[in-house]
């Protein structure tokens, strides 16, 4: 008996184990269409959000295909074929429960919009940007870490989309792209004090002019639709009184992704214009005020021999 006919009369002799061979053939042909429509789109769109989206459908589009042919390709042959997928599914359930967590994650993500490429989140105690997100992981260039403020630190962070269900996530970006950002000023006690508001107020109100028109139609949106108090944002300034110095709180809005730079401009220049009040309003630095100096008796070697 010649290889061809033992592997013919191995096959029909199990018709089942034919079936998986062919449904293997069928998954492979299936998968490399996918990647091969995946290719043709990326050279062909040039558009990054209308690539990545089509990119991203052509992907589901596939799976579901593989489990409805899955599922009609098998059921035809197999006796009692909800038994056995209840097995096949519970023993699944046990060895996969990340995996299939991940999936569950990913198409509760999708529906429920918790954040989408673009977004910038923070879960799991890592922040960054979101770049992809697919059947089982969340893509993320990270932020922060070693680098200050939030500024990118060259790592891409792929993270579990079962993650969704076991913690908390900030979004800084979904329904309302701003956040409060506040800093203190040191002002030297003696220095004029309203003149000091008055720069300081003027200065936040003049940077911060187009996020706080911005924000404001947007912030009435989200009252709208969420249970939340209304919350002022334009720019305030509180005072407290320390030991060294006034201290000024500078509170206002800001566009997520440039905290840091909007930041540097109101330092900057209210820096310049306090240097332009020829001394009336004067930045503090720490001091260290001494109530008495102990006295301290020397005594040279000669002394000592005369005594």
């Amino acid at each position: 008996m010649t290889s061809i006919e033992y592997i013919k009369e191995w096959l029909n002799a199990n018709p089942f184990s034919w079936n998986v061979i062919r449904f293997i053939a069928i998954l492979i042909v299936i998968l490399l269409a996918i990647q091969l429509i995946r290719r043709y789109l990326k050279k062909r769109i040039s558009n990054t959000a209308i690539r990545y989206k089509s990119q991203k459908g052509i992907e589901i589009l596939g799976y579901v295909l593989l489990i409805f042919l899955a599922i009609t390709y098998f059921s035809g042959s197999i006796k009692d074929f909800t038994i056995i997928i209840g097995l096949f599914t519970a023993g699944l359930a046990f060895t996969l429960q990340e995996l299939i967590l991940s999936i569950a994650g990913s198409i509760y993500i999708f529906l429920v919009k918790v954040y989408k490429p673009g977004d910038r989140i923070e879960i799991n105690g890592i922040k960054g940007d979101v770049i992809d997100v697919d059947s089982i992981y969340t893509t993320m260039m990270e932020i922060g870490q070693w680098v200050e403020s939030d500024n990118y630190s060259g790592r891409i962070v792929k993270l579990s989309n079962a993650f969704v269900f076991k913690g908390p996530i900030y979004n800084y970006s979904q329904d309302f792209p701003f956040i409060w950002d506040q800093f203190n000023l040191p002002i030297r006690y003696g220095s004029d004090m309203e003149l000091a508001k008055t720069i300081v107020l003027k200065i936040a109100s003049e940077t911060l002019s187009e996020y706080t028109k911005a924000s404001k139609s947007q912030w009435e949106a989200v009252v709208n639709k969420y249970y939340i108090e209304d919350a002022e944002v334009g720019p305030t300034l509180a005072i407290r009184l320390t030991d060294n110095w006034v201290e000024f709180n500078l509170r206002y809005i800001v566009d997520y992704k440039k905290r840091r730079l909007t930041r540097h401009l109101l330092h900057d220049n209210i820096r310049k214009a306090f240097e332009t009040t020829n001394g009336k309003v004067v930045l503090a630095s720490t001091t260290i005020e001494l109530i008495k100096i102990p006295e301290q008796k020397v005594q040279s070697e000669e002394a000592k021999k005369t005594q």
